[in-house]
């Protein structure tokens, strides 16, 4: 994406969250209760753009404040230190984003109503991995870089009204890519959405998807080649900005697309 655009979806994004009601959340937690600058709400908003971005590491994520007006008016910081930010990285409380999600759900009901909202976010499966570092010497099984060992944990969430139940979990070495346990992952009925990252990008595995109406949400890679088919109609009162048939490798599939991308 560029600037632009990135600038958009950073605002579709953010969006949705209420800072007042995110606030009062961090404030029981006592999580910024001696800090003069990098707050949680900047501490989201800046993580979110980094995702965006797909920053590497603190460093670069860094920089970017640094370097960039664009950055610093939409974070509302001008400089941060990567030392700075992974001391709130060990600083935040699980809790927090768990409430930050329970609030969203909330929204959700809200604006669709308990019934209807209830029914899409039982559908509703959330797949993504962590990586867990270990020493070495102690684990030279869990194969993961020449001077650390590891182990990944895959897992499959269900969304349930405002509650979170593990489906799924998978331990692995830390070296296999993400992808490769993603079958796995899958639940292979029809009227279950399944969200998750580029780590689970491959496009043998979608075409074997959509072959079996399994259905799926996730992003696509900045090199990814897109042939728009046919523009397809959107309803003025919907969110949706763009609706399109096209062509990704050699298989036809419908795109949603709400920043025009």
């Amino acid at each position: 994406m560029d600037n632009h655009t990135i600038k958009m979806v950073f605002k579709e994004y953010i969006h949705p969250l209420d800072t007042k009601v995110i606030q009062k959340m961090i404030d029981m937690e006592g999580v910024d209760k001696y800090v003069k600058k990098l707050d949680t709400i900047a501490y989201i908003r800046l993580f979110i753009y980094a995702q965006l971005k797909k920053s590497e590491n603190l460093a670069v994520i860094s920089q970017s404040v640094s370097r960039k007006k664009t950055v610093q008016r939409l974070v509302g910081i001008d400089s941060i230190s990567k030392s700075q930010l992974s001391r709130k990285n060990r600083q935040i409380p699980h809790e927090i984003p768990e409430a930050i999600l329970r609030h969203l759900i909330q929204k959700v009901q809200y604006t669709l109503g308990p019934v209807k909202a209830g029914k899409a976010l039982l559908q509703l499966h959330l797949i993504d991995s962590s990586t867990i570092s270990m020493c070495l010497s102690g684990y030279e099984w869990a194969d993961f870089r020449e001077t650390k060992a590891g182990i990944k944990m895959h897992t499959s969430i269900r969304l349930c009204n405002d509650t979170l139940s593990l489906d799924k979990m998978i331990l692995t070495p830390a070296r296999p890519a993400d992808e490769t346990q993603l079958d796995e992952l899958i639940v292979y009925q029809l009227d279950v959405l399944h969200v998750f990252d580029r780590g689970y990008f491959n496009f043998a595995k979608f075409d074997a998807y959509s072959e079996k109406g399994i259905k799926f949400a996730t992003r696509i890679k900045a090199n990814t080649v897109v042939h728009v088919v046919e523009e397809l109609l959107v309803d003025p009162s919907s969110p949706i900005t763009r609706h399109a048939m096209v062509t990704i490798g050699n298989k036809t599939s419908i795109t949603i697309d709400r920043d025009n991308r």
